[in-house]
């Protein structure tokens, strides 16, 4: 008798264990269906303000501004020459703009190159090495 008193308190342990499993189960698949509908727009929102704070801060320009990179015609010669200037300054910026990939790919590869002679850990040709005078 007393076996089966133990039997039926481990079959009665047993079921309150499985049980509180299938509610922990429950409760995980519940927060996994909330993080699926909420972790995209989290990601986006938090990649969106990293590459606001990447972006270059260009001011807006002024209606004067506009009217001489529009090429309205005026009356006096300086603003013409204004006018050159700011598109030749436009065309600058554009350009190096442009090229600025290739100019960051370049210092990679010569931060690349330096890291690579620094594992050398001093190791020097004799030829480039400088005498000490004195």
């Amino acid at each position: 008798m007393v076996r089966k008193k133990k039997f039926e308190m481990v079959e009665d342990d047993s079921d309150s264990d499985i049980e509180t499993l299938e509610s922990d189960i429950k409760q995980m698949a519940h927060k996994l269906l909330q993080y699926r509908s909420t972790l995209p727009d989290q990601l986006n929102n938090t990649l969106v303000s990293l590459l606001a704070t990447h972006r270059p801060h260009f001011p807006q320009p002024s209606a004067l501004e506009l009217n001489i990179c529009s090429g309205e015609n005026s009356s006096a010669p300086e603003d013409q020459e204004i006018a050159k200037k700011v598109k030749l300054l436009n065309e600058k910026i554009s350009s190096n703009c442009s090229a600025m990939p290739v100019v960051l790919k370049n210092m990679k590869d010569c931060i690349a190159k330096f890291d690579k002679l620094d594992s050398y850990n001093a190791i020097v040709h004799p030829a480039f090495k400088r005498k000490r005078s004195g």
